[in-house]
């Protein structure tokens, strides 16, 4: 781990992708509905657009089985189709569709493509693409006695079945294990760091892997979770991993 950075940090960050069919740049964030907003310069904060609606109402799918909604959501696409992915603190990741040419309108197909128990398949999914492969990757954080952490899946298409990537127990990507205890007690919602930023979501297997994320001070203790005092940091992966096995060089060994 290296470089916190100490402040408040209220989950569920946005996503923040450019749109490179538009020459524009997205943010996707919740109000319980997904929202989004746009803008043509990032750089201008007060350039982003009034939220707007990617569902006109909310996919029956979507209420069941406990109708407690629907949160943390990730946009990527492929050369023909963008994928909205969520999950809902109740065990379940689900994926919607629109062709790339619709987009951002015309989600539909909201499907269930993952159901765990609850907490081990909680919240804030990120999914991404591994350069030069056909393989992608989706996060997902579960939560266990010892705090949060995420675990890792793979799949050769983002409508295709996920399978687990790792030896680690419960697929584990990263967890308390991977950083100072006395930092924080777990790993909670978090990104790749990325080489692109394009609507792709794609990371480069043969540079370093890097992953920013929210940590809580173990020292801390509040009786309302809105009050936690997350800072963020970021995990730098040392020696080998699934994800930088996939790189060619690795691969020739």
């Amino acid at each position: 781990m290296r470089n916190p950075r100490w402040g408040r940090v209220i989950a569920p960050p946005p996503q923040v992708f450019y749109f490179a069919p538009q020459k524009t740049w997205y943010l996707v964030y919740q109000g319980g509905d997904p929202l989004y907003s746009t803008s043509s310069d990032i750089s201008d904060p007060e350039s982003w657009s009034a939220p707007k609606p990617f569902f006109p109402a909310m996919p029956d799918i979507v209420r069941q089985p406990q109708g407690n909604g629907w949160l943390d959501f990730w946009v990527i696409c492929d050369d023909k189709k963008c994928y909205l992915f969520n999950t809902d603190d109740h065990g379940r990741l689900l994926r919607s569709e629109t062709d790339i040419s619709r987009f951002p309108n015309g989600f539909h197909n909201t499907v269930e493509v993952m159901a765990e128990k609850t907490e081990d398949l909680f919240e804030a999914s990120n999914t991404y693409r591994i350069a030069n492969t056909h393989t992608y990757i989706t996060l997902v954080e579960a939560m266990s006695p010892q705090g949060r952490y995420f675990r890792i899946w793979k799949s050769d298409s983002l409508d295709g079945k996920w399978e687990p990537f790792a030896s680690a127990p419960m697929n584990t990507f990263a967890s308390r294990d991977n950083v100072d205890q006395l930092w924080s007690e777990g790993v909670s919602h978090g990104e790749m760091i990325r080489t692109n930023a394009d609507q792709t979501m794609t990371i480069d297997p043969c540079q370093p892997l890097e992953y920013l994320f929210q940590g809580n001070d173990p020292a801390v203790h509040v009786d309302d979770y809105i009050k936690i005092p997350y800072r963020l940091g970021v995990l730098t992966a040392k020696g080998e991993n699934p994800v930088s096995a996939l790189c060619p060089s690795a691969l020739r060994r």
